[in-house]
């Protein structure tokens, strides 16, 4: 009986300790985030800056084809009720990069549905609530059996409600209405493709910036975990890592815009070779930071299984964290990939020294990943596959060193 006291005794202060711990660890985290809110909140600032920034042309954009589209409808065409004008050119500015031509057909065919459904149904039946509804559900079905996308139904619906609406007050609203929305259409799409076309270079590389930054902070932290032996905060990283995506699809936005203004816009034209090669880069750019997401989730597994961590290996992190921000750099300021080739044959080196000091199967991993990063990285510069592994096998300290390869064109 003692003997049973004393290991439910036992068991019940380990649980306790184990809650505390739990708790601690807890506590810890916290004071974490509150210590780095300041700092946070200065990052977040600057980011909206920066994406100021970036699309600062677009309220000129919008405020041009406002205007333009207003003048030709009231005072060139004298339609009446020539907000519609300007409502169309606003739309078609700020609707989703790389499908403004796209959405802007899709707008002008959603009023033509919403027009025809209304005049015809509103000199069948009438005026009133249960008329405007049936107007709206015919003009969507025609919509939808046009296989348009969300902005096709919305301004079919949109439209058909205002004709039913607003035809017994103005029966005069029809076709001025549509060739008020062609007008808006025509000159946003004028405006973006001819007077003030984006920069697709610029718009692609501040796309590309965001992303490098936050993957370089994500690998700062897992370095700081892996000289700390902090499981919690390498565990904090591989989360965030999972969110990463966006900034992905932010970048493939970016560069379909951009093929956009260069396919369309006559003044983007010469555009198009950087442009494709700033695309190939993109494209090692995201296969770098899928080995990334690989690479911190066997830094939480070097962890969770207490393997060795000699010092190189979160410095090979640290030197991988600081060639993303050097390419950011020189990427925006036009520069040739002169430091960014540096540090990752550093980070490369110091993974190949961790390797020779003794590491566990996930740390081996970890160093398998950083080779391969590296490898995609330098692709990113413009340097060829074979140029590419042959610096990285020297890095590592397996070949002679290759001989330097060709500075590519830089935008």
């Amino acid at each position: 009986m003692a003997a049973a006291r004393k290991n439910a005794a036992s068991e019940e202060n380990a649980a306790v300790e184990e809650k505390q711990s739990r708790l601690a660890a807890t506590v810890d985290r916290v004071r974490r985030g509150v210590r780095d809110l300041p700092a946070r909140g200065l990052r977040e600032g600057r980011q909206r800056v920066r994406h100021l920034r970036g699309r600062s042309i677009i309220p000129v954009q919008a405020g041009v084809a406002a205007a333009l589209a207003w003048l030709l409808a009231d005072d060139v065409l004298r339609n009446p009720d020539p907000v519609f004008a300007p409502a169309v050119a606003v739309g078609t500015i700020v609707s989703a990069l790389g499908q403004r031509l796209r959405r802007t057909i899709e707008t002008v065919v959603g009023v033509a549905v919403g027009i025809a459904a209304g005049d015809l149904l509103v000199a069948l039946l009438g005026a009133g609530p249960w008329q405007t509804g049936l107007i709206v559900a015919l003009a969507v079905v025609v919509a939808i059996l046009l296989r348009g996308g969300s902005t096709l139904l919305v301004q079919a619906g949109g439209t058909a409600v205002l004709i039913a609406t607003l035809t017994p007050v103005n029966p005069e609203i029809g076709l001025p209405r549509f060739l008020n929305a062609l007008i808006g259409g025509l000159v946003g799409l004028a405006v973006v493709l001819v007077l003030l076309p984006l920069n697709p270079l610029r718009l692609v590389q501040r796309a590309v910036g965001p992303a490098l930054e936050r993957l370089a902070a994500l690998l700062d932290q897992s370095a700081a975990a892996l000289a700390s032996h902090d499981l919690d905060r390498a565990r904090v990283a591989l989360d965030q890592v999972r969110d990463f995506d966006p900034r992905l699809t932010q970048l493939q936005e970016a560069l379909q815009a951009a093929d956009e203004v260069v396919t369309l816009a006559p003044r983007r034209w010469s555009n198009r070779h950087v442009l494709a090669e700033l695309t190939d880069g993109s494209d090692h750019i995201e296969r770098a930071a899928r080995n990334c997401r690989a690479m911190l989730r066997r830094v939480v597994s070097v962890l969770e299984d207490d393997e060795p961590v000699p010092d190189r290996l979160p410095t090979a992190l640290g030197q991988l964290a600081a060639a993303l921000r050097a390419m950011h750099r020189e990427l925006d300021r036009g520069r040739e990939f002169v430091d960014t080739r540096e540090r990752v044959q550093r980070a490369v080196s110091e993974a190949g020294e961790a390797y020779a000091q003794g590491l566990g199967y996930s740390g081996n991993v970890v160093v398998a990943q950083v080779r391969t990063a590296g490898s995609d990285l330098l692709r990113a510069t413009g340097i060829g596959r074979r140029d590419a592994n042959r610096t990285v096998r020297w890095a590592a300290g397996r070949s002679r060193p290759p001989s330097p390869p060709p500075a590519p064109p830089r935008p």
